[in-house]
């Protein structure tokens, strides 16, 4: 991603989080991983005025304490977080799911696969379109937003 902003990945399974970890490294991808376990301890780094926001957020939709998509709507309903793209990266292929993600406006929808060669391609992808997407560098302060300005 051309920006130095962190990748969060929400996710409770540790072995998909070491895959989701390992496939970036093997990628190049320049962003540090910020790993959350469920939807509460995302939901909180989020929040910390401390914290650099992510330019993009991982999501699984199976978490325990607040689930992905309990997560997404409090992501989107927040004026301080709503416009950063969260991807839907789950087992899930429940079609109730996917219309729920993208109605609460998850930027999409994948299905993990289960080899680490497709894992890597479909996190290539994601890698590579956010890349070339516009996103502003911002961090919050005193609740409003913070602009960073963009070096090309």
């Amino acid at each position: 991603m051309h920006n130095s902003s962190p990748i969060l990945l929400v996710e409770d399974d540790l072995v998909d989080a070491r895959t989701v970890e390992r496939a970036l490294k093997d990628l190049n991808a320049a962003n540090p991983l910020n790993h959350s376990i469920d939807g509460e301890q995302a939901l909180e780094y989020l929040r910390s005025e401390g914290n650099k926001k992510p330019s993009i957020i991982l999501l699984d939709l199976n978490l325990p304490k607040m689930d992905g998509l309990e997560l997404l709507k409090a992501i989107k309903a927040d004026e301080l977080l709503k416009r950063i793209p969260v991807v839907v990266l789950t087992t899930s292929k429940n079609n109730e799911d996917i219309v729920q993600s993208l109605e609460l406006s998850a930027a999409g929808y994948m299905v993990k696969p289960t080899d680490y060669k497709g894992f890597v391609e479909m996190l290539r992808t994601i890698v590579s379109y956010w890349s070339l997407s516009e996103l502003p560098d911002f961090t919050v302060e005193d609740g409003k937003y913070k602009v960073q300005s963009l070096s090309s």
